[in-house]
């Protein structure tokens, strides 16, 4: 073995080492979860206004994460930074807020302003903390307590153990709240409209053709006048509806193939397949897609059809063009 190879053992053992530490620690958290967590969850979910989360140093890099994970899952959240507070940004909480403060001693100077400030003005405050008799959990009205972990450095000083701890239990309240909420990938899209995560969650209503755009035809018009429309509309397919507007079928190239020797002798409604392919509006285009990549049943279109509405009117048509073109793969 090589002093090369002997150098990545011990640095690969330093990284397990620092992982089975916080792994063990995040383990151990998990079964002390109690009623404090659920009426921290209760109040997050109730409050008018907002979630203030605050914390200073290491506390207050995890304070903005978590404040920043809350709002994007559905919970009206602003980082208030400790040392900022004193100088004015305590004009940010209201009295319909609620204020959720970091502090893994819980005796973190700065903080001093903050907490008295929520209770002068008795705006419920939820503090997380690793100490029991510390001043930020006996002020609190809601006290989470962190566990005193061993820190997964090896002089156990700098918040390794402790920060992930702290970040894992705001991602709990994060994900308590949402599930309580019943929040949706589609309301999830309404704060991640850009970037990997917007792409994923464009619903079909958003890039579909509508109105004259859809290749659509009665059930006796004839196939002279389909073959026009199929052509005009350029999506290769035709939507044939009955003399109630509902979707009854749909003409492809594979059907115009299968009545070549009659094609032009017969009506749309004799030549169309039944029971098309349809999708809702509201779906996922990436869902969308994956039907249409089906090999047991691949098509290059689909209608698309609200399953709201009794008359079960096409509303629009996607293509598969429209999802490659939105991004999704």
């Amino acid at each position: 073995m090589t002093q090369q190879d002997l150098n990545h053992d011990i640095i690969i053992a330093a990284g397990r080492r620092v992982l089975e530490i916080e792994g063990s620690a995040l383990t151990a958290f998990a079964n002390t979860l109690d009623a404090s967590f659920a009426a921290a969850v209760d109040q997050m979910m109730n409050v008018k206004g907002r979630v203030i989360v605050c914390g200073i140093g290491k506390s207050g890099h995890v304070a903005r994460k978590i404040a920043a994970t809350l709002a994007s899952t559905g919970t009206p959240s602003q980082f208030l930074h400790a040392s900022e507070a004193a100088h004015g940004d305590l004009g940010m909480v209201t009295t319909d807020d609620c204020v959720l403060v970091l502090s893994n001693s819980g005796e973190t100077t700065e903080l001093s302003d903050v907490i008295r400030y929520t209770r002068r003005y008795r705006i419920p405050l939820i503090g997380m903390a690793s100490r029991t008799d510390s001043t930020l959990l006996k002020a609190s009205d809601i006290a989470l307590l962190l566990p005193r972990a061993q820190e997964a450095c090896p002089t156990g000083l700098a918040p390794t153990t402790s920060t992930t701890l702290t970040m894992a239990l705001g991602d709990a309240l994060a994900v308590a709240i949402m599930e309580r909420r019943g929040f949706t990938p589609e309301k999830f899209h309404q704060f991640h409209p850009g970037g990997a995560l917007g792409v994923q969650l464009v619903a079909v209503g958003e890039v579909m053709h509508r109105g004259r755009d859809m290749p659509v035809v009665s059930a006796d018009t004839s196939m002279r006048e389909t073959l026009l429309e199929m052509t005009s509309k350029g999506f290769g397919i035709a939507g044939v509806i009955d003399a109630a507007g509902r979707l009854q079928g749909v003409i492809t190239d594979g059907d115009l193939r299968r009545n070549m020797d009659t094609l032009l002798s017969q009506s749309a409604g004799e030549v169309a397949t039944s029971d098309p392919l349809t999708i809702a509006p509201d779906a996922l285009v990436s869902a969308a897609l994956g039907m249409m990549n089906n090999p047991d049943r691949p098509a290059t279109c689909l209608f698309v059809v609200d399953p709201g509405d009794e008359a079960g009117a096409p509303v629009g048509v996607i293509h598969v063009h429209d999802a490659l073109r939105a991004g999704v793969k």
